[in-house]
């Protein structure tokens, strides 16, 4: 069940409402100190998310009631494509819910909140890591400084499944292993569990997700 979100056994609390898995917190403290050494303050914006806030991301999006985005960022009309569109527009951006990799701890969004503008919100959109965005230089720093810390990037470039997330690291030494035990089966059995929006429709496509959304990763 630490797989798919739904305990917290193997949690510690990092920082306040930023849980991290108990291996992960040595390499991501020396990671923060290496950046501040360099002058970024590398903060979390996301660690640990647990089965029912994914889930609750999940169902809002399908419902219509949270914008759900194109490749472009911009919000699209959900109302206006098929369900099938809807699906795979929602898994560009949001992970099925027990097959997110932030159910593991393991995986983070960072961010420099000193770099953020004064009165801007962090969207964690590709506008503000990317191409002279407020974050770029830590973008920048990050892809030449993570690995000797463990972590890698698994959305390091658009591959036709998760888009391109710059600001999302993984702690590779945990997290490959625990990517090569999230099966099939489990997915499909943990959803029956719950009311997930679409879930017919999930699962006549779970083999493709699963390969396309889940799989399909940049390696390091």
């Amino acid at each position: 069940m630490q797989l798919t979100g739904q305990v917290q056994t193997h949690l510690v609390e990092f920082a306040p409402n930023r849980l991290l898995h108990k291996q992960v917190i040595a390499d991501f403290s020396a990671l923060q100190q290496a950046a501040k050494r360099d002058g970024f303050t590398l903060h979390i914006a996301s660690a640990f998310r647990s089965f029912e806030r994914q889930l609750l991301i999940w169902n809002k999006k399908y419902a219509g009631l949270t914008p759900i985005l194109d490749e472009h960022e911009v919000a699209i009309q959900s109302d206006k494509i098929s369900e099938i569109d809807k699906l795979y527009k929602i898994l560009h951006w949001s992970a099925l819910p027990s097959a997110s990799r932030h159910h593991w701890g393991t995986d983070i969004d960072v961010y420099d909140p000193t770099l953020l503008p004064a009165e801007q919100s962090l969207q964690l959109q590709k506008s503000e890591y990317l191409n002279g965005g407020y974050f770029s230089e830590l973008t920048e720093w990050l892809g030449n400084n993570i690995e000797q810390f463990g972590f890698y990037r698994p959305y390091q470039h658009d591959q036709g499944g998760v888009a391109q997330e710059p600001w999302h690291i993984s702690y590779f030494p945990l997290a490959d292993d625990f990517l090569s035990q999230l099966d099939l089966d489990l997915i499909s059995n943990t959803l029956k569990q719950y009311s997930i929006q679409g879930e017919s429709l999930i699962q006549q496509e779970l083999p493709t997700i699963y390969k396309q959304y889940i799989c399909n990763i940049n390696t390091r």
